[in-house]
């Protein structure tokens, strides 16, 4: 699911849309500040979350992080393959 949303922030990134809220996160005038806060939103909301045990909430607060984190890798042309093997280093 991470490859496949991944690609489609590829695709926003190249392709972008006016009405797109990727577009406005990767083209808006806060460049890549406007990314940068985001995630640091999500972070917070989502120990909030955890803090308060609510399960629905940190659910959805993973989602929201996982895929502005996503948007931070696309913009600044990281792939996800070298996440993948960075966990895989850390893991021997």
């Amino acid at each position: 699911m991470l490859d496949e949303l991944y690609n489609i922030l590829v695709d926003r990134k190249l392709n972008p849309r006016p009405e797109s809220y990727t577009a406005k996160l990767l083209y808006g005038e806060k460049g890549i500040n406007a990314i940068l806060e985001k995630i640091g939103e999500e972070a917070t909301e989502l120990v909030i979350a955890a803090k308060d045990g609510k399960r629905e909430e940190i659910i959805y607060e993973t989602a929201d992080l996982l895929y502005h984190i996503l948007v931070l890798l696309v913009a600044l042309d990281i792939r996800l393959e070298e996440i993948w093997n960075e966990l895989e280093r850390r893991k021997r």
